[in-house]
């Protein structure tokens, strides 16, 4: 048992080193400066030397938009469920969040399509109201799993001085547990980055240009990639590779940078008991 387990483990690096390998030999030919600096071209026009400056600045606009939606909300939920909730209802929605983090995305960009783009049309805000139900389960779950980890006798400590439950939580659990939060922020944030299917329902529609208003639609890496690689133009199938190794790039640096985060919050938190 211990011979296959340590087979499986091996099976699935040897996956991901695959895929690293490939969008990397492919990718790598097309990193130049135009590819930072153009915005993107229009597909299918042989010749055109395009790049993913646009979709870099929308990725970048739509996806801290849906970090300030979910990070308050999921950190509510996660103090609700860790302090305050009783023991039933912290496990139904825990259930909840579980359900909700299952969902697939393409499920959520129709549900968005259908509540708001029908109404007020394609948008940088729609995308970041589907990128923020992706993240909200990640950093709910997340976050109380980090505020269950602080030692109780930090929170006997804080009513014992006479402070309210919710000012100890304010002021002894929160400032314990941020960097846990703070971890489980950036793996969502990692996540809903490379997310497409719910992009494809609130901004694929987009102009060939930089736009910062959130209320248009915004070229998003993942977009790009996508439409690049049906493109039969080789120079877009060339930027939808080296997309896809910025984009893969981004999310192995969040991951290995939330585990790291989070290797760093129990060693502090375990400090404390």
């Amino acid at each position: 048992m211990e011979a296959l387990a340590s087979i499986a483990a091996l099976i699935a690096i040897a996956v991901l080193l695959i895929v690293i390998y490939t969008v990397a030999r492919r990718g790598l030919p097309a990193l130049n400066k135009e590819l930072f600096t153009n915005v993107t071209s229009t597909i299918g026009i042989p010749g055109q030397t395009g790049g993913i400056k646009n979709a870099i600045i929308g990725t970048v606009i739509i996806t801290l938009i849906s970090t300030a939606i979910s990070l308050p909300v999921g950190v509510l939920i996660a103090i609700f469920n860790s302090e305050f909730a009783p023991a039933q209802v912290a496990a139904s929605v825990r259930i909840a969040l579980n359900v909700l983090a299952g969902v697939p995305t393409i499920v959520i960009g129709v549900f968005i399509y259908g509540l708001i783009v029908i109404v007020y049309g394609y948008s940088a805000y729609a995308a970041a109201v589907a990128l923020a139900v992706v993240q909200l389960p990640i950093v709910a779950r997340s976050a109380e799993e980090v505020l269950l980890l602080v030692p109780t006798s930090l929170r006997e400590a804080g009513m014992a001085l006479g402070a309210t439950k919710s000012r100890t939580v304010l002021t002894v659990i929160l400032p314990t547990a941020v960097s846990g939060i703070v971890t489980g922020t950036i793996v969502a944030v990692a996540r809903a980055a490379g997310e497409t299917a719910p992009l494809l329902f609130t901004t694929s529609l987009f102009a060939n240009a930089v736009v910062t208003d959130p209320t248009h639609a915004m070229a998003t890496i993942p977009i790009v990639i996508f439409q690049s690689s049906e493109s039969p133009s080789p120079q877009d199938q060339q930027v939808a590779w080296a997309a896809a190794l910025v984009l893969l790039a981004v999310v192995l640096l969040g991951s290995i940078m939330g585990r790291l985060l989070s290797l760093r919050a129990r060693r502090r938190i375990e400090q404390t008991r």
